[in-house]
C-alpha cells in the first residue's frame, strides 16, 4: 500500500465528515491522526487537537498552557482555501502552485508561512515524494513563528519518513528533538526510536527504551503491544540471553498466541540444552497441523529418536512421504528404515532399507539392512548384506557387522567361517568380550555336531552363501 493510499484511507477513516464543510483545515503530522484549523481574522475559529489521543491514553499538550495562536489573515487564508479544494481533487501540480504564489504575496507572516509549507509538505506527501514533503517540513521548523504544538508534532512527521526512507540515523536525530520538544511523550514514539537504534545497531539503548515502555505499561495493568516484545525478543536473542529470550516468547505466546512463537520457543530451548521441552514445543507446532516444511518434519524425527520414541518419528516420516513434503532420498529413506529398526518392526524397516541401500554407495545402509535380515531369520540375507556393507566400507562400528555376518553364518552351521567373523570383531575392545565367547561357542558347537555326524546323525553342515 502507498503512502498516499494509507494516508488516505486512514484519514477518511478518522474524520468522518468533508474538509469542505469547515473553513480550512491543516494536517499536523504526517502519520499522526489529528488535525486543527487555521484562525481566520474574522472568521469561525475551530481547533481540534493535534494529536490524536496517545495509546497510553495520555493528550499531547491537553493541560499543557500554551500562549495565544498566532492567526491566518483572510487574503492567506483564502489562498489556502483554494489550494484546499486542487489538492481535494488531486490536482496536486495546481494546488502546489497556488500554495507557492501565496509566500510571495498573499501569506507573508512566519505564522502564516508556516501553514503554507505544513500544507505543501502533505501534497508532497500525498503523491509519494518524501524527499520534498521532509524538505517542506524543515522549512515549517526553519520560521521562528512556527506554533510550539506543531513543531513537535513536525519533528515526529519529519522522523516517520526517514523512517520510511530507511535513514535511521535521521530518523533517530529528529525523535531525540521531537522528544525534547513534547510536553508528553508516548509509548509509540518511544519504540519507534528503539526501532531506529535497533537499526543503528545501538542495542543497548534499544533495549533501555523498549524495557522502560514495557515496565510503563505493565505497570498501569496493560499489556504491552507485541511489536514490543517482540523488538526486545530479538535483541535478546542476539545478545543471546536465551533466558530471557525465552521468558518474552511465554508471555507473547499468552497473549498473543501464535504456532510461529511456539516453533521459536522449540530453537530457544534447543539453545538452553532443554530437549525435553524442545519436543513438546514442536510436537505441540505439528499436532497443531502447522508443520509443513521438510527440515520441521524431520527435525521432529529426530527429536523422537533421541527421547527413544522411534515409532513416533516413523510415523512423522511416514506421513511426510504420504503427503508429499518430505522427498524420498536415499538419506530419508535410511532415516525411515532406522527408526523402524529402533521400534523393533523389522517388517516395516525392511523395504525403506532396501530401497535406500539401492541408491547408497556407502555400507552403513548395507549394515543396518543386515542387522534386520538377522532379526527376521534371513540369515542368507544377512550375509550378504553384511559383506556388501564391508566391501563398500565407510562403516564407524566393523566390529557389529562381524558380529551380525557371525550370527547369521552360526544360524547357517558354519561355524568355522563365522569363528573367523567373531576374530575380526575381536580387533575393536568394544567387542573383543563378546566376540571371544562367541569364537569359544563356535569352536565348542562345530566340534559336537562333527562328532554326532560321525556317530551316523544326519544333521545340517554349513549351507554356503
Amino acid at each position: 500500500m502507498g503512502v498516499k493510499r494509507l494516508f488516505s484511507t486512514t484519514m477518511r477513516a478518522l474524520w468522518g465528515f468533508s474538509c469542505r464543510s469547515l473553513t480550512l483545515f491543516l494536517i499536523f503530522g504526517v502519520l499522526h491522526a489529528g488535525f486543527t484549523l487555521f484562525v481566520i481574522d474574522g472568521g469561525p475559529v475551530f481547533f481540534g487537537n493535534v494529536y490524536a489521543k496517545e495509546d497510553d491514553g495520555q493528550r499531547k499538550y491537553g493541560k499543557t498552557k500554551t500562549k495565544k495562536r498566532s492567526s491566518v489573515g483572510k487574503k492567506c487564508g483564502g489562498r489556502l482555501e483554494l489550494a484546499q479544494i486542487e489538492i481535494e481533487a488531486e490536482r496536486w501540480a495546481e494546488g502546489e502552485r497556488i500554495l507557492k504564489a501565496s509566500l510571495s504575496s498573499d501569506c507573508v507572516s512566519g505564522y502564516e508561512k508556516s501553514q503554507v509549507w505544513n500544507f505543501l509538505a502533505y501534497s508532497y506527501y500525498s503523491r509519494d515524494n518524501i524527499k520534498e514533503a521532509i524538505n517542506s517540513y524543515k522549512k515549517v521548523l526553519a520560521e521562528p513563528e512556527t506554533d510550539e504544538r506543531m513543531r513537535a508534532s513536525i519533528y515526529y512527521s519529519i522522523a516517520q519518513l526517514y523512517f520510511v526512507s530507511e535513514d535511521y540515523e535521521n530518523a533517530a536525530n529528529n525523535l531525540e528533538a521531537w522528544m525534547k520538544e513534547a510536553s508528553v511523550v508516548g509509548a509509540d514514539g518511544k519504540v519507534l526510536l528503539a526501532q531506529a537504534y535497533y537499526q543503528l545497531e545501538k542495542k543497548e539503548k534499544s533495549l533501555g527504551l523498549l524495557s522502560e515502555v514495557i515496565a510503563e505499561w505493565v505497570k498501569k495493568g496493560k499489556v504491552p503491544k507485541e511489536n514490543w516484545w517482540g523488538l526486545q525478543r530479538v535483541i535478546f536473542y542476539e545478545k543471546q540471553d536465551y533466558k530471557q529470550t525465552l521468558a518474552i516468547l511465554k508471555k507473547l505466546v499468552e497473549h498473543y498466541p501464535k504456532y510461529s512463537y511456539w516453533r521459536q520457543m522449540g530453537g530457544v530451548y534447543s539453545e538452553l540444552g532443554q530437549d525435553t521441552n524442545r519436543l513438546i514445543s514442536t510436537e505441540l507446532v505439528y499436532l497443531a497441523g502447522n508443520t509443513s516444511k521438510e527440515r520441521e518434519l524431520l527435525s521432529l524425527a529426530y527429536l523422537f529418536i533421541g527421547a527413544d520414541a522411534p515409532y513416533l518419528a516413523a510415523r512423522v516420516i511416514e506421513k511426510g512421504f504420504k503427503d508429499k513434503l518430505i522427498k524420498k532420498t536415499q538419506k530419508n529413506m535410511e532415516l525411515l528404515g532406522h527408526a523402524w529398526q529402533q521400534a523393533q518392526d523389522g517388517n516395516k524397516a525392511r523395504p525403506y532399507l532396501e530401497e535406500a541401500a539401492k541408491l547408497s554407495d556407502k555400507g552403513t545402509i548395507w549394515a543396518r539392512l543386515a542387522g534386520v535380515y538377522l532379526d527376521m531369520g534371513e540369515d542368507a540375507k544377512a550375509i550378504r548384506a553384511s559383506r556388501n556393507a564391508l566391501n563398500k566400507g565407510g562403516l564407524k562400528r566393523k566390529d557389529l557387522t562381524y558380529m551380525v555376518l557371525g550370527n547369521a553364518q552360526l544360524n547357517l552351521h558354519c561355524y568355522k567361517d563365522a569363528a573367523l567373523s567373531f576374530e575380526k570383531a575381536t580387533k575393536d575392545k568394544r567387542s573383543a568380550r563378546f566376540a571371544s565367547k562367541w569364537i569359544t561357542y563356535a569352536g565348542n558347537e562345530g566340534s559336537r555336531r562333527n562328532q554326532l555326524r560321525e556317530m551316523g546323525a544326519d544333521i545340517a553342515g554349513c549351507s554356503k552363501t
